[in-house]
């Protein structure tokens, strides 16, 4: 079910300080409280192939994040310790040394079911007479950009081998973010300097007309 539009779901997470702090933190608050947009990605393991590069590739990009007024925040149904061994992992042995954003603990999965984004469906088995889970029950590639009033603005969701391009959350971030400023639409292809729209056929058509 499509999320945006809506508030993100008020639920408190544990998380984890690039320090080892231990955190409980709710996503919707820290946007509403703090007036700043966040970017809640979720990955599906620590100590895995694509997830470090992901995780790298958002922190390399914080600064433009920061620059945005847009927190940024990981997400996976790891605990806390492991999540804290994976920070004090060279990144040459795979590890996440040098992320600096708080990741969530959602080990009970509350969060992540709620977004309805876990690899992970209730089956009936014949021999045991119940259902059991089928699936690895950790969360695919979801990503989610929300406002200063704690609405999702934007959702995606990867497969697992597929990795994301982080420049593409700052265009959307930068889009959003001219439409509250200027009250114009952002057309195809849009990115921050070109020429946005009203949102009415005349504005439509001179815009086509000219690109």
């Amino acid at each position: 079910m499509a999320l945006v539009g809506k508030k993100f779901p008020n639920i408190t997470v544990d998380a984890i300080s690039e320090m080892g702090d231990n955190l409980r933190i709710n996503v919707l608050e820290e946007a509403v409280n703090n007036k700043k947009k966040v970017l809640l990605f979720w990955y599906p393991k620590d100590f895995t192939f694509v997830c470090p590069t992901e995780l790298h590739a958002f922190q390399a990009a914080l600064g433009e994040f920061e620059k945005r007024n847009t927190t940024v925040i990981g997400a996976s149904c790891d605990t806390n310790e492991v999540h804290f061994a994976w920070l004090n992992t060279a990144k040459d042995n795979g590890g996440i040394e040098g992320v600096t954003y708080p990741l969530l603990a959602d080990t009970t999965r509350n969060l992540s079911a709620a977004l309805d984004i876990l690899d992970a469906e209730w089956v009936f088995d014949e021999n045991l007479g119940e259902e059991i889970l089928e699936g690895s029950n950790v969360t695919f590639r979801a990503t989610y950009l929300i406002d200063e009033e704690g609405k999702i603005f934007h959702e995606s969701v990867n497969d697992m081998p597929l990795g994301r391009n982080v420049n593409e959350y700052l265009r959307l971030i930068d889009a959003y973010t001219h439409v509250q400023t200027k009250g114009e639409v952002c057309p195809a292809n849009w990115e921050e300097g070109k020429d946005a729209m009203n949102a009415d056929r005349k504005s439509t058509a001179a815009y086509l007309a000219s690109h």
